[in-house]
């Protein structure tokens, strides 16, 4: 998959994302070709912003230990971007490149955000 095919943007503002190559990331892809998704999460845990997907997409789930900068499908119809680090069963869907841990605390750390997927 290239890396363009798929954009991230929070609040506005346009991240850069290496995709994963996997059949979640596949499916993404195919639902944005003809419609973005817009999704409204809010801050759980002091690590993670987490927001409902408009619909199901396939997930492959491991245990894993996530990074900063780490996206994740839950549950197969939430996407949870971190600027913390967690343990749990995801399905790894990209990573956000070129943003310190600062940068993504004060990109994700508030309350709630707004993630566009394009």
């Amino acid at each position: 998959m290239e890396e363009n095919e798929i954009t991230l943007s929070i609040n506005g503002r346009e991240v850069t994302v290496s995709w994963e190559n996997n059949k979640s990331v596949a499916a993404l892809a195919a639902y944005v070709e003809n419609k973005k998704i817009t999704v409204h999460t809010t801050r759980y845990g002091g690590f993670e912003q987490v927001g409902s997907l408009p619909q199901s997409f396939t997930r492959s789930d491991v245990q894993m230990t996530t990074e900063p900068g780490d996206i994740v499908l839950y549950s197969g119809n939430q996407i949870v971007l971190f600027f913390g680090s967690n343990s749990w069963s995801y399905t790894k869907l990209g990573h956000m490149d070129g943003l310190s841990g600062e940068e993504l605390s004060e990109l994700l750390g508030n309350d709630t955000a707004e993630i566009v997927i394009e």
